[in-house]
């Protein structure tokens, strides 16, 4: 894992002052890349390529970058890990298309991957985790490129007659050209998500590189101008494709995700540096372990947290499994004083308005693993690829059971539903927990009733579901001159919800929005923060595609979701240990704003303060943190996005406006 940064100068200046430049941009990156650091530009100085090492393979001088091609075409500065490059190696070479290796790193196989099939030809086989640009010096182009589900970070934008980008945001600030302006579109984008949707970032004129594509730019275009990203695999389009090409035997089709699965975590282990797992206690970690374990000859160092509150807690959960599987375990009980030692980070870690509040205990666990490891293997992707949410198991039970009343019923029932009070139902909901059956049990009853309230009165399934996965409803209403822009997102899902089912049109949503978005940026950050990578066997290539030959019935069943991983995990791990409602990966964050952190959020949820900034709509803030203060809702992560857009703005945008 690594950092990389570099520009593309159309309007011709010193070499001297380019290489300083971007120098200065991957100096803001030494966390991601604390190993080496490497500055090349061309003769000409129009191009600078700036790279950050965290060295994970070919510890050796023969991995450095940015790395050269002997014919001396090409050039890249490349950030992540291509799995399979032993067998693209392989390849290369039964095409009498190798060089005299230098060393062993995937750079390297990379490098003539491009020269032997070109930019999407490369893409194409790689089965990995990646963000790098690649310059081509005899035509004179440079292609940004990205994993097929943006595990790795990839901005970039105009400044100036500069092309620049980089893996963080931060590392635009170190131009001299500089002048972020806030865009308030996608200001309003981050209230309803708890994110920026891909291709915005919080400044105008910088874009995300969409996931599975890649951005050719020639070193003759006009400044401002932004070729069209092109796709080099859609797992729209595997979702589509497999609606006719079902898997249908339910043992085989254990047996296959085993097989992939154990493939994925064998890949992903490849490493010159120490490795271990996170272990949350549940199904796909658990899963990822064990399969790890199943293939190591010692224990697998493994690492949880839990919160001394019992509802967030699933410490004891993990210790049970590493114990079963005889993992070598580290875990850390989090105070809220841990919480709020890192929450003053959160804005340097994040560089643009980031909301999901596991963004914290995701980056104690990432610190507590690196005392141990380099390298940790992690479960996410699970839940977006086999229907492992709430809203997957309920989401399309609660359609059919109230999509087909009338609308006086459902905003009746929206109503009588919104009269609940959340925290006694949630005392009421856990101590029914202590007396039914385990598959009977909901934690956090309340809330869970008012999702359901939010929800009722929807007209269509596909809007049902967009408010199970919003946090604002309606986030023009909070954000003064705020419209939602049209994000990559709703193109991809543009013209398939109605043809594909229910199911699939949630994961498939999840997978291109929310797991790209928030789940992987938010392990990228939290981790490299600490200079620690993170892998996800789940987002495995081959993983992915054979989950969208896996019906429904096989996701959800029995009112559990991750039915087909549940039946892998098994094998491994006995069900008494896993056979619990599921919990997310959260703090308490309802309790600790009335409590702990009550102060702190006062002080930027302010009037006075929003007033003056012109951001939020100050008197509707406040009306929703006086009701949260009540108890009489909790909104805790409607208010979380406010908070984090305002520490935001504390570091990054004292000027925007």
């Amino acid at each position: 894992m690594c950092g990389i940064a570099g520009i593309m100068r159309t309007c011709g200046s010193s070499r001297d002052s380019l290489g300083e430049i971007v120098g200065r941009m991957i100096s803001t990156l030494a966390h991601r890349g604390p190993d080496a650091e490497g500055v090349w530009s061309d003769t000409s100085g129009r191009i600078c390529l700036g790279h950050r090492r965290l060295s994970i393979l070919d510890l050796t001088p023969a991995g450095a970058q940015p790395m050269h091609s002997d014919c001396g075409r090409f050039s890249v500065t490349f950030n992540g890990e291509i799995y399979n490059h032993l067998d693209i190696r392989n390849e290369l070479e039964a095409a009498d298309a190798a060089p005299n290796w230098r060393g062993h790193s995937d750079t390297e196989t990379l490098l003539y991957a491009v020269r032997q099939w070109g930019v999407e030809g490369a893409l194409e086989r790689f089965i990995g985790m990646f963000a790098f640009a690649i310059w081509d010096a005899r035509d004179r182009t440079l292609a940004l490129c990205r994993d097929r589900f943006g595990e790795k970070p990839l901005f970039y934008g105009w400044v100036g007659g500069d092309l620049v980008f980089a893996s963080e945001l931060k590392a635009f600030a170190a131009h001299p050209r500089w002048n972020g302006e806030l865009d308030r579109n996608a200001l309003t984008s981050f209230m309803r998500y708890s994110y920026v949707p891909a291709p915005w970032t919080i400044w105008q004129g910088v874009r995300k590189l969409d996931p599975s594509s890649f951005a050719v730019f020639k070193a003759d275009r006009n400044p401002g101008e932004f070729p069209e990203p092109k796709p080099y695999w859609s797992m729209r389009d595997k979702v589509v494709a497999a609606q006719n090409e079902r898997v249908s035997d339910a043992v085989e089709a254990a047996n296959q995700l085993e097989l992939l699965l154990s493939q994925s975590v064998a890949r992903q282990s490849l490493s010159d540096v120490p490795l271990g797992a996170f272990l949350s206690g549940g199904i796909d970690s658990s899963t990822i372990v064990a399969l790890m374990q199943k293939q190591s000859p010692r224990p697998v160092r493994t690492f949880s947290i839990g919160f001394a509150e019992a509802e967030f807690n699933e410490a004891e959960h993990a210790r049970g499994i590493a114990r079963h599987l005889a993992t070598d375990h580290t875990e850390m009980i989090v105070s809220p004083e841990d919480a709020r030692s890192v929450i003053p980070k959160l804005a340097e870690m994040y560089d643009e308005p980031f909301g999901d509040s596991s963004q914290i205990p995701t980056h104690l666990v990432s610190a507590l693993a690196r005392k141990s490891v380099t390298v940790s293997l992690s479960g996410d992707g699970g839940d977006e690829l086999f229907g492992g949410y709430n809203r997957h198991v309920w989401g399309g039970r609660l359609h059919a059971r109230f999509g087909h009343l009338p609308a006086p019923v459902k905003n009746a029932l929206a109503t009588l539903i919104g009269l609940i009070a959340p925290e006694p139902a949630n005392t009421i909901g856990a101590l029914a927990g202590k007396i039914l059956p385990r598959k009977f049990r909901i934690l956090r009853a309340g809330d869970q009733a008012a999702k359901i309230g939010r929800i009722v009165d929807s007209k269509t399934f596909d809007e049902m579901y967009r408010r199970l996965s919003s946090i604002d409803d309606d986030p023009s209403r909070t954000v003064i001159g705020g419209t939602e822009p049209k994000s990559w997102f709703n193109a991809q899902m543009s013209g398939v919800r109605k043809t594909i089912d229910p199911l699939d049109r949630m994961t498939l949503s999840d997978a291109l929005s929310y797991l790209s978005d928030d789940i992987l940026q938010k392990v990228d950050r939290a981790a490299m923060a600490v200079s620690l990578e993170t892998r996800v066997p789940f987002l495995d290539k081959d993983v992915a595609e054979f989950s969208t030959r896996v019906p429904p019935g096989m996701k959800v069943r029995d009112g559990q979701g991750k039915w087909l991983v549940r039946q892998v995990l098994q094998r491994h791990v006995p069900v008494a240990l896993t056979d619990r409602p599921k919990t997310g990966f959260g703090i308490p964050l309802d309790a600790w704003l009335r409590g702990p952190l009550k102060g702190w959020a006062s002080d930027l949820l302010a009037t006075e303060r929003l007033n003056a900034q012109g951001w939020f709509d100050a008197s509707r803030v406040q009306s929703v943190w006086q009701e949260h203060l009540r108890g009489t809702r909790n909104h805790g992560s409607w208010l979380w996005n406010v908070l984090m857009a305002e520490s935001w703005a504390d570091t990054w945008a004292r000027t925007a406006s």
